[in-house]
Order: structure tokens, then C-alpha cells, then sequence
């Protein structure tokens, strides 16, 4: 920065006393700025900027390294261990403006909101089999999503009958049976109008990994992860408690500002990105985005098992992860749900 002043300056024929007398400062400390012994204040930097005709970004970037530079000293492993960290919260920080939720997206939160208002007036024909018959397929297509290989009625004998199938892993039974129950869980939830907050989430996840991965069950992870797929890298492992910190910030700060598809995807997708568990952050990300969508009276979003929906929703993540675009994810999300509530009025006979 200081070859930047003085260069700037020499370039427009400036005396070091007319810019100070600019500045309002006395000419010792503009050269004091010019030598770098000496740093203006962030202030003093804008007007700099318009004094010397220089490109107030660059200069704001080069005072801030500098700044940078001077706090951290010589103690270069922990300068740069602190560095990954801001980076990492600048982003996140980043990711949270509000969203500007494109036209073609309103439009369909709108067609949902019709339907939701129809099922409103029917919801004395729901009963317990429906909930029951489609909470079984959204467990067998949330675990379908992570590679479970039990068929929607094996899934129905696991869970509802107790039985055991023959050929399947002990940990596929586990799924089927766990994902039920937090389901149950999230029911519950919504009864005693609790607050989605950190201690629930991991409630949630224990659930998932109960008697598969039990010393992961409900904890945060320890060590860094890969997603398999996906060229997304997840935060260090030392970022998690505070991202999620930010997770749980966001949402109450911004639960009341979105519509609530909007804010479901945007749970589910914040979640999955800073990807906080070994295993099943996919499983806990959706029934936190369903508990959502429940607490607000819309039905289960179940995006489909199959390769074509898995595919498509994976390259919808992706492109929110690494490219910072959600309207797709968004998009995909308010389409699912639009489907689930249609199928819902259709079974119901409306």
C-alpha cells in the first residue's frame, strides 16, 4: 500500500503537503503512510482513494493485507490455520444475504400455496394409513438416496412387521428402523412447537446412526471429509461447532422472512454443505427441511430414490455448493413438494 500512495501521488504532481492539507492531517504522517511505518485509518483510505484518483477496492485491498500481515506477525502456522478459518466464515457470511428469489420460482411457490389452501378444506379426510403409507416411502427413498438396497415392501416388513430379509445388511435393517423413528421424533417436534435449535438437530442425527455408528450418533464430526461424487471440499473440522452456530443464527433470523419451501431448501441445503456428521447429514438435512414444511402445514417432500430424481437432485446440491447459485436447488425442492401435495389431494379424492 504504501508504494501505491506514493506512486499515485508522484502520478498527479502532489506535494506531500497538499495532501495532507487534503487529508486534513499534517505531511510527517502522509509520509509516514508512504514509508509504512504508519497506517491510515479506514476512513482515511477512502479519502485517499479520491484524492489520488486510485481504485478505492484496490486500495482497500491492500490496506487490509497489510493489516492482516502486521496483526499476524511471525507465528506463520497459526496466522494461517486463522486465515482458513476467516475464509471459511467470509463465505458462509456470503451465502447468507438475503436471496432474490427469481419470477419463475414465485410462480410456482404461488401454484403450491393454492394447493395447500384446497388441502386445508379437506384435511378431515386425512387419516393415519396415508401419513403412514407415505412416511413409509419417504423412508424408502431417503435411504434409497444413500445407497440402501431394501425395496419399498421389504422396507414396510422391517419396519411394520419386525421381520428380518433375508440377504440384507444389519445396517440396512437399522436405517429403515431409525429413519422411522425419526420421523416419529420430528412429529413430535411439531406438537410441542419446539424451536429448531442445535440440540434437536443432533437428536435428529443420533436417531439416524443409533446402533450403526454410535460414537458418531448426534456428534459433530472430528476429522475432514470427502463427499464422494462431488468436487464440494466440507469445512475443516475445527469450523463445524461455529458454522453451525451460524446454521442456527441464520435460521432465526431469517424464519420469519422467507417463504417457508424457500427456508426449507435453504436448511436442508446449508446443512448438507457444511456436511457437520460422518454419516447421514443427507437423511437429517431432508427431515430438517420436512420438519419445516410440516410445522408450516404443507405435506412431505419426498424426492424420489430412483437414479434420474438422485442424479438430478445431487447436480442441483452441487451447483449450490460450488457455484453459489440456489435458485436451482430452490426450484427442485418447491417441484417436489408441488407433486407430494398434488399426489396428496388426488388420494384423498380432491
Amino acid at each position: 500500500m504504501k508504494t501505491l500512495i506514493k506512486t499515485a501521488r508522484e502520478k498527479k504532481g502532489l506535494m506531500l503537503r497538499e495532501v495532507a492539507q487534503m487529508l486534513g492531517v499534517d505531511a510527517a504522517l502522509v509520509s509516514k503512510f508512504e514509508s509504512g511505518t504508519r497506517k491510515p485509518t479506514k476512513a482515511q483510505v477512502h479519502k485517499l482513494s479520491e484524492i489520488l484518483d486510485v481504485d478505492a477496492n484496490e486500495l482497500m485491498v491492500s490496506w487490509l493485507k497489510e493489516k492482516i500481515l502486521y496483526e499476524i506477525g511471525d507465528d506463520n502456522d497459526l496466522a494461517l490455520q486463522a486465515m482458513i478459518a476467516a475464509e471459511a466464515e467470509i463465505k458462509y457470511k456470503l451465502s447468507s444475504s438475503k436471496l432474490a428469489v427469481p419470477k419463475a420460482i414465485k410462480s410456482l411457490l404461488s401454484e403450491i400455496d393454492k394447493l395447500k389452501k384446497k388441502l386445508d378444506k379437506f384435511r378431515k379426510f386425512d387419516s393415519y394409513r396415508i401419513a403412514q403409507a407415505l412416511e413409509l416411502e419417504y423412508t424408502f427413498d431417503s435411504n434409497r438416496i444413500e445407497g440402501n438396497t431394501l425395496t419399498l415392501k421389504e422396507t414396510d416388513l422391517v419396519v411394520n412387521e419386525g421381520l428380518t430379509i433375508s440377504g440384507k445388511s444389519m445396517r440396512e435393517h437399522l436405517e429403515a428402523i431409525n429413519h422411522k423413528e425419526a420421523i416419529e421424533y420430528v412429529k413430535h417436534l411439531i406438537e410441542k412447537k419446539t424451536s429448531i435449535n442445535e440440540r434437536e438437530v443432533l437428536a435428529i442425527h443420533n436417531l439416524i446412526l443409533r446402533g450403526i455408528d454410535q460414537p458418531n450418533a448426534g456428534v459433530y464430526r472430528k476429522v475432514q471429509v470427502m463427499i464422494k461424487g462431488s468436487s464440494h471440499t466440507p469445512p475443516q473440522p475445527f469450523l463445524v461447532g461455529k458454522q453451525m452456530e451460524d446454521y442456527f443464527h441464520w435460521y432465526n433470523s431469517n424464519k420469519e422472512k422467507f417463504h417457508p419451501i424457500v427456508l426449507a431448501a435453504e436448511m436442508h441445503e446449508r446443512l448438507v454443505t457444511i456436511h457437520p456428521f460422518i454419516d447421514g447429514n443427507g437423511r437429517t438435512a431432508r427431515l430438517v427441511m420436512n420438519l419445516i414444511l410440516l410445522k408450516h402445514g404443507y405435506v412431505i417432500a419426498n424426492i424420489k430414490g430412483d437414479s434420474k430424481s438422485r442424479m438430478s437432485y445431487y447436480d442441483a446440491l452441487e451447483k449450490a455448493q460450488t457455484q453459489k447459485n440456489k435458485n436451482e436447488f430452490i426450484e427442485l425442492i418447491a417441484e417436489v413438494e408441488m407433486n407430494s401435495l398434488t399426489r396428496y389431494l388426488k388420494i384423498i379424492g380432491q
